[in-house]
């Protein structure tokens, strides 16, 4: 059987992740753990009793929340950093996918040690979903990037295999540059000629989109692909804020936390950025 992991701080971010879990575990058949982690940075006394009230607290909302009615859940606390707490009780479980509220915007904090949903999908080897919107219905309008490597192929089978693409429309989406376009603009090239340029990049981009999913079993017909030129969050986004889709699903690769903390990634920049429902995959380890 499945098992899903929320966490929870008890905010109205956090409500709306449990309501999504349980919509999901009840849609898939899947297993429930509510889980809220406890600052260990005090008193063992208060750490015990604060605890406590957590335990007593998701037992509640397990009582009253209504998308929780008829699930298999349980509740479960930790202590330490949430992160690290959040993948404990994962680990514990052996669950199949973490969800999670979106994050607070703290600029300086988040660009210098990571948001916690950042730090779950960064160490973590479990599907994360962030939720944004509110939980009403399955998703019905999925985009799920690609970017021709196994990482994105891997994010879109785990969304497949979590049931997320049930009945919905889904989308797969390439961003790609034509990278002599701006040479041609300062050659002073014809629109003529700066469109069939564009053009033979697309075909042969939809070539390459083609192959890849033939290659790794992304063949449902149903599976509409889309190209689009420009960088791949300036497309995301775009789509994200014009589209509305009720989830997009991004493959992260496995780079080291410098360079992410220096440059970041398209994944990260959807997780801080966009307002809709995320389902981040990290890379195999």
């Amino acid at each position: 059987m499945p098992h899903i992991v929320a966490a929870t701080d008890f905010s109205a971010r956090s409500q709306r992740a449990l309501r999504r879990a349980g919509l999901l575990a009840r849609q898939i058949g899947a297993e429930l753990t509510l889980v809220s982690v406890v600052d260990d940075d005090r008193p063992e006394g208060i750490v015990a009793i604060e605890r406590h009230e957590a335990e007593k607290f998701l037992n509640e909302q397990i009582a009253s929340l209504a998308e929780l009615r008829g699930v298999s859940c349980r509740a479960a606390t930790a202590t330490g950093e949430a992160f690290e707490g959040i993948l404990d009780v994962a680990k514990e479980v052996s669950c199949d996918l973490i969800v999670m509220g979106s994050h607070r915007k703290q600029v300086l904090r988040d660009v210098f040690i990571g948001t916690t949903i950042e730090r779950v999908i960064r160490t973590g080897v479990y599907p994360v979903l962030m939720v944004n919107a509110p939980a009403e219905k399955p998703y019905e309008r999925v985009i799920a990037a690609v970017d021709l490597s196994p990482a994105s192929a891997r994010a879109v089978k785990a969304a497949h295999a979590l049931h997320l693409l049930d009945d919905a429309d889904i989308t797969l989406l390439h961003a790609f540059l034509a990278s002599n376009l701006n040479r041609m603009k300062l050659a002073d090239a014809s629109t003529i000629e700066i469109d069939a340029y564009i053009e033979d990049v697309r075909e042969r981009t939809a070539a390459d989109l083609a192959l890849f999913r033939q290659e790794h079993g992304l063949t449902d017909a149903a599976w509409r692909s889309r190209l689009a030129e420009g960088g791949a969050f300036e497309i995301i986004e775009r789509i994200a804020k014009r589209e509305r889709p009720d989830l997009f699903v991004i493959g992260t690769h496995g780079r080291s936390a410098l360079v992410k903390a220096l440059i970041g990634s398209v994944a990260e920049e959807a997780l801080r950025s966009l307002d809709v429902d995320i389902l981040a995959v990290p890379p195999a380890r």
